[in-house]
């Protein structure tokens, strides 16, 4: 029972700490109640063309081909003579939602929005479409629905196809392109005949959005330097062309319609986007028509450190950058409706052809309608904070708001534009600045509460081992001697002290939980403090040397994996290091055999990290050769049961069908790729024998024998079986490899042991994962098995990156769950990747289950240490999350705590369910007893 609270407390603390991250850094940036601005000079366009060509990559767009002539020639043309061009800087993460809320809201979503809901807004936000007077959207029904959802009144109409035509087994999905240009053209062509359409149509201030998916589609399915994407953008093109003609001709040419071409992400090489790499965050960006500037010749060298102009053939032509959430105001302004409420963006100006008079009051415009955020964001930090501890934002206190607006507003009256842009352009980065000062106002505050509370979990977490599971000379202490209940009250007056404070200042409740965890855990701390007392008395019968080194190697170890988390190849090298433990520790002369079994195992296992984990092609021919490894390891597994115990027929049987389903599910990747390829979709008996697999993935291992390598066997072939469906190429070998030194891991314990004088060694072909514990064999804990759980959480992150990184992890590569799916649906298909990571973890941990039972330890008393472990590694990852440099190094850093807390959370709940995967049985018939001796 005692077990049980404390893993509950255990988890709870840990939910804690982990869903702190997200009001420290994820809460959301938006504001309300701000009053919208728009520019009250007549503006230059009347209606906008907004086109997405989501997953067009920057390079793809504007790279001519070999024999100088472009696959775009329309788009080029618009480059060369009639409109602007530049490339957008999209933000991690690169996906489809965040990157549309940038390009048509202005702002960028953070990351707690964009995993609350794919299709619908799980935040309230303003948009173009908003402002609009009324907004006309075809595409897929991916994006289109959230903004339909976030406008007020109902002025926006979608037209969207089926999702089931998003399937990555299409021959062409092209076709998803050439639907959203048809539905267009028979748009305005039924406009023409309907009166009360056309009296709409006719209205200023419209937008029509046309979203084409086909060239992401066809992305992730063919890769970027297919045929079936190029060609896709050929068709984008010529469709382009063909739309502009139908609008220009339905309005009698009245050179009042503004064009916007551009992505929301673009595409690795290997068909992924999601992380930071440069082909993911430059997409192309084209406007052309009313109020925009036509195409300027550069007379100097353009101001670029990348060299794609001369790749592209554009250096002679002027280039201007944006940033994707400048793409909103620049829409809104032209076409004189108020900038989207909570935008970010800044108005390029140089995209604009206007007088300066409009540019410097659309510059005033966009000013004022981030410093109304501004506004808002400090008056909300003001009013949740005591007067004695405000700090203002400096640079633009309420004086200096009112120096700026008064000063723009007269260097317009006296048209002085130029200085009043220069002016307004510094109000928006005063305003940015104190936007981000203002929302992470209580970072610092949280933060120190966090890690007080992390600091009083983990020494407490230290003391309950040294106070259970260790043997030290108890000796009466001073702590001792204080009363609990004066302890309570004092802790108690902390408590009510905080809460006041909390309620003075009107915080968030999540605020009282980060503030008020750490009492009761410096409470608990303080009331063990006795057993730090014993530790200090013990010490001089305690061998400090052999103390002190391992500590030292464990907090070299821990550095080591911290270090891992930004250089995979890390783990090679401590894999290397581990290989050499029997020979330094003296079990090679105990057991040579299991020595150099450990020993090359450690080595096959190095490979992985090494690999390449973002750009690796597909290799069916490995998942199986990963099969036929699988196959061959698991017979030799087997001959092995053989030999040490009697194996019952029906187990033989079993384990024949595993190992042939094993085979199977290696083949069918093969056939689904080789269908794919030929264009004949994805096979029934295929996604059939896929999802059985994985719905039988752990109900099989339940009816084999729970005797130690009974079971272990039966788990690996089940789960192996499931990830060879998930998997595309070398990751195949993944299991086998580290299935082998988790075999002999086990072994290689009973050895290392004997090896310390540990009585009482059981025979493992004797151990049943079922029996009840001995209580009178559970052992007090050594020094050694702080090297064991070291071992367990250095293979754990092993088992995590051996083949995946942050990035590969971050970007969406669809190919790895065609055996399940081909039809985009991005809940299930992260829940296969998920569950394709998830596997190693298990491995391990039933490893580290056996370890336990062969090393005659409480399940507790290793899982503590473990604990320690992490939660260290949590704390250094704490410390190490930053909110500045590039998007890409937030994030990561966010990342690496939010991965480890995880997987802390994880363990703690996957220690339970590998437990009951190794201990329970299903009888489906009745065995006759088999005694062993």
């Amino acid at each position: 029972m005692r077990m049980i609270t404390f893993f509950l407390v255990g988890l709870t603390v840990h939910i804690v700490f982990f869903l702190s991250i997200f009001d420290i850094y994820f809460t959301s940036p938006l504001v309300h109640g701000m009053p919208p601005h728009a520019t009250l000079l007549p503006p230059p366009a009347s209606r906008l063309i907004l086109i997405v060509a989501d997953g067009l990559r920057a390079d793809s767009l504007f790279m001519p081909l070999h024999n100088g002539s472009s696959r775009t020639p329309y788009l080029r043309s618009i480059i060369e003579e009639k409109g602007t061009w530049g490339v957008s800087h999209t933000r991690v993460p690169t996906e489809s939602r965040p990157g549309h809320v940038a390009l048509i809201a202005g702002f960028y979503e953070d990351v707690s929005a964009v995993a609350k809901g794919w299709k619908e807004n799980p935040v309230e936000f303003d948009s173009v479409f908003n402002q609009s007077r009324r907004t006309w959207c075809w595409g897929s029904p991916d994006i289109l629905p959230m903004f339909a959802k976030g406008a007020s009144g109902d002025h926006v109409y979608t037209h969207t196809y089926p999702a089931e035509e998003e399937d990555f087994a299409s021959t062409d999905a092209s076709r998803l392109d050439t639907w959203v240009f048809t539905q267009v053209k028979s748009f305005f062509h039924s406009a023409k005949s309907n009166s009360s359409l056309k009296a709409y149509l006719l209205e200023d201030k419209n937008v029509f959005f046309l979203h084409l998916l086909g060239i992401d589609t066809n992305g992730h399915a063919h890769r970027p330097m297919s045929q079936q994407y190029l060609n896709n953008i050929g068709l984008v093109d010529s469709g382009v062309a063909e739309v502009v003609s139908i609008i220009e001709e339905f309005f009698n040419y009245d050179g009042r319609t503004a064009y916007v071409f551009t992505s929301d992400h673009g595409m690795t090489n290997w068909g992924s986007h999601g992380a930071g790499h440069p082909s993911e965050t430059l997409t192309p960006l084209v406007v052309w028509g009313a109020g925009v500037q036509t195409a300027q010749r550069a007379t100097d060298p353009q101001p670029y450190i990348d060299e794609y102009l001369q790749d592209w053939k554009l250096e002679e032509i002027r280039r201007v950058d944006v940033n994707q959430a400048d793409i909103a105001t620049l829409m809104a302004s032209l076409i004189g409706i108020p900038i989207p409420v909570n935008s970010v963006g800044v108005l390029p100006l140089p995209y604009l052809n206007n007088t300066d008079h409009f540019k410097a009051q659309s510059m005033y415009t966009n000013a004022l309608q981030v410093l109304e955020q501004f506004k808002i964001k400090m008056s909300q930090r003001k009013d949740t904070t005591l007067s004695f501890f405000f700090t203002p934002y400096q640079l633009l206190t309420e004086s200096k708001q009112e120096e700026f607006i008064e000063r723009a507003k007269m260097l317009i009256r006296l048209q002085k534009y130029v200085d009043a842009v220069s002016l307004c352009q510094s109000l928006i980065s005063h305003a940015l600045e104190g936007l981000v000062y203002y929302h992470t106002y209580d970072r610092f505050f949280l933060g120190c509460s966090v890690v007080l509370g992390f600091v009083g979990w983990t020494s407490y977490v230290v003391l309950l081992i040294l106070k259970t599971h260790a043997s030290l000379i108890r000796n009466p202490s001073i702590l001792r001697q204080i009363p609990n209940h004066t302890l309570a009250r004092v802790f108690m007056c902390l408590a009510v002290a905080i809460v006041a404070f909390l309620l003075v200042q009107k915080s968030p409740m999540t605020y009282y939980i980060y503030c008020l965890l750490p009492v009761p855990v410096w409470y608990s701390v303080l009331k063990e403090s006795g057993t730090l007392t014993d530790l200090i008395h013990s010490a001089p019968s305690l061998p400090l040397w052999k103390c002190l080194s391992y500590f030292l190697l464990v907090a070299l170890g821990v550095e080591l994996l911290v270090v891992s988390f930004f250089h995979r190849a890390m783990l090679t090298l401590g894999l290397a290091v581990l290989s050499l433990w029997p020979f330094v520790c003296g079990i090679f002369g105990r057991s040579k055999l299991r020595s150099l079994s450990w020993f090359f195992s450690c080595l096959c296992l190095a490979v992985f990290p090494l690999m390449p984990v973002m750009g690796r092609e597909s290799n069916i021919h490995l998942v199986l050769c990963g099969g036929v490894l699988t196959f061959f390891t698991s017979a030799c597994f087997l001959f092995s049961l053989w030999q040490r115990s009697v194996l019952h027929p029906c187990d033989r049987q079993q384990f024949a069908v595993q190992m042939l389903h094993v085979v199977v599910c290696a083949y069918v990747p093969f056939l689904t790729h080789s269908s794919l390829q030929q264009k004949q979709g994805l096979p029934l008996l295929n996604q059939i024998i896929s999802w059985t697999t994985l719905a039988s993935s752990l109900l099989v291992p339940l009816l084999s024998s729970t005797r130690l390598f009974h079971r272990l066997l039966s788990i690996l072939l089940s789960l192996t079986a499931t990830y060879l469906l998930l998997s595309t190429g070398s990751e195949a070998l993944f299991p086998p490899a580290l299935s082998w030194l988790m075999y002999v891991w086990i072994n290689i314990e009973q050895e290392a042991m004997l090896a310390q004088g540990v009585p009482g060694r059981q025979e493992l072909s004797t151990i049943d994962f079922s029996a009840n514990i001995d209580i009178s064999k559970i052992r007090q804990l050594k020094l050694d098995d702080i090297r064991r759980s070291y071992f367990f959480v250095f293979f754990i992150i092993t088992a995590f990156f051996g083949t995946g990184n942050i990035a590969s992890i971050n970007s969406f590569d669809p190919t790895s769950v065609y055996c399940f799916l081909t039809v985009f649906n991005p809940f299930i298909m992260g829940g296969l990747m998920m569950w394709k990571v998830i596997i190693p973890f298990i491995i391990v941990m039933c490893t580290f289950e056996t370890i336990q039972v062969v090393t005659q330890l409480s399940s507790r008393s290793l899982f503590l240490i473990v604990l320690v472990i992490s939660d260290l590694m949590a704390l250094h990852f704490f410390f190490l999350v930053q909110d500045y440099g590039s998007w890409l190094d937030i994030g990561t850093s966010i990342s690496h705590y939010v991965i480890v807390m995880s997987m802390t959370i994880f363990l703690m709940l996957l220690s339970v369910v590998t437990h009951t995967f190794t201990s329970q049985r299903l009888a489906l018939w009745r065995r006759p007893k088999i005694h062993f001796p």
